[in-house]
């Protein structure tokens, strides 16, 4: 359930795209004098006008991959646990992404109530650079609190029994359907990017087969009209 918080400058409501919790109220409570990261990264936008070449589209995303991972001196589990001393509340989420030209760590902390922050932390120094919170939907909070019910392997952990896969760039909690998981990626030191599930009571690392599933039941029921034409 990632979360991209965006600043406003005036109170409004706005609707977080790709999903469906809607920001009732967006304000930074912490006023951090220099937001500025220690790690730069060059501008993705170029990839925008690239061709639709799906085998460059991987390779790129594999070396973008790559250059993020290693230019991160601070990894997920010491991020989250800067955001949490300086945020109080429970991790749900973070992932190294950029701000601008800035590589940061964007951690998810669930505070009281329907109050979510997203905590920027430096990937060089273990930083907060900022922390902004936001109202969510009520729904999508109960059912995040649901699945972190009874979990006993906080999201710190799950990024350090993940890492012994490689390094970790985004860490989020499954809270859709039955099983519940830490879902983690990883980029290899080849740029090889993988995803895995850890498990929320005894942190085991599995592979996330999900997508795979997907395309197997997609299979069946296309070969199911098939036999009926």
């Amino acid at each position: 359930m990632k979360r991209n918080i965006v600043i406003a400058t005036v109170a409004a409501a706005a609707l977080i795209g790709g999903g469906t919790a809607t920001a009732l109220a967006v304000s930074g409570d912490d006023e951090t004098p220099d937001r500025r990261s220690s790690v730069q990264v060059k501008d993705d936008d170029r990839d925008d006008d690239r061709d639709d070449d799906k085998s460059q589209d991987r390779d790129d995303d594999g070396e973008d991959g790559a250059v993020r991972s290693g230019a991160a001196k601070v990894t997920a589990a010491d991020a989250i646990a800067a955001a949490l001393k300086h945020t109080s509340g429970t991790a749900v989420g973070a992932e190294l992404d950029s701000e601008g030209s800035d590589l940061v760590w964007d951690v998810d902390v669930l505070g009281s109530g329907t109050t979510w922050h997203s905590v920027l932390v430096d990937p060089g120094t273990g930083k907060v650079l900022d922390s902004r919170a936001e109202d969510e939907d009520a729904d999508d909070t109960a059912d995040t609190r649901a699945a972190l019910k009874g979990t006993s392997v906080p999201a710190a952990e799950a990024a350090q029994a993940a890492a012994a896969k490689g390094t970790v760039t985004s860490l989020d909690l499954d809270d859709d359907g039955r099983d519940h998981a830490w879902e983690i990626d990883t980029t290899g030191a080849d740029g090889t990017e993988s995803e895995w599930d850890v498990d929320l009571k005894t942190a085991k690392v599995t592979a996330d087969r999900s997508d795979d599933n997907s395309d197997d039941r997609n299979d069946r029921d296309d070969d199911g009209d098939d036999s009926d034409d």
